[in-house]
């Protein structure tokens, strides 16, 4: 069965999400928890959850869960997005991080088809151990090579030598062992950097 929401609506709903006014909004000020968990960080959790569940549609559950949190940090708090980009006279925004980290994965996604465009990954089939094994030596390469470059860079470039290796045959389980091997590499935790897992 077709959903009748179109993606125009889609894309409408969340562009007045993002920049409705927060006084439109009921705002007691109090985010609310569950467990002393506070909600956003839920949703965020249960994004991330969906985006590898549903991976076939990332988009919608990615532009669906940027709703959620959005709806709830309008309806709780005096939040507003533009303001949080921008600033304020007082108070700098996030335009300057989102611009590096913009640029950040420009220059890793450029150095990952640099690495991928060397012919190593077509070689390195020869000196992988055939069965479950190769993709385990894989895994360990990579956190190998975050130890000394980014997460991220780590992380593409692991999932370009991956789509060669694998010929485009990488299933979703296999990049969230590239993401977690990456982290384990550079931050000592499977699940220590959030930028790469998001990425």
């Amino acid at each position: 069965m077709k959903s009748s929401i179109s993606k125009p609506k889609i894309v409408l709903l969340t562009g007045i999400l993002l920049f409705i006014s927060p006084a439109l909004m009921a705002s007691s000020g109090i985010m609310p928890s569950v467990f002393g968990i506070r909600i956003e960080f839920i949703l965020f959790a249960l994004t991330l959850i969906g985006v590898a569940i549903f991976h076939h549609k990332t988009m919608y559950v990615a532009l669906t869960g940027l709703a959620a949190i959005l709806a709830v940090k309008y309806i709780f708090t005096d939040f507003s997005i533009a303001q949080h980009i921008v600033g304020t006279a007082t108070k700098e925004g996030e335009w300057r991080i989102l611009l590096n980290l913009l640029g950040l994965l420009f220059g890793f996604a450029i150095l990952a088809e640099h690495f991928k465009e060397s012919r190593f990954p077509d070689i390195l089939p020869n000196f992988l151990p055939s069965g479950w094994k190769g993709g385990f030596v894989l895994l360990l390469f990579i956190m190998l090579l975050s130890s000394f470059l980014d997460n991220i860079a780590a992380a593409m470039i692991g999932g370009a030598i991956a789509m060669v290796v694998f010929k485009g045959k990488v299933h979703i389980g296999f990049l969230a062992g590239i993401v977690a091997a990456s982290n384990a590499g550079g931050a000592g935790s499977v699940v220590g950097d959030t930028t790469t897992t998001l990425m």
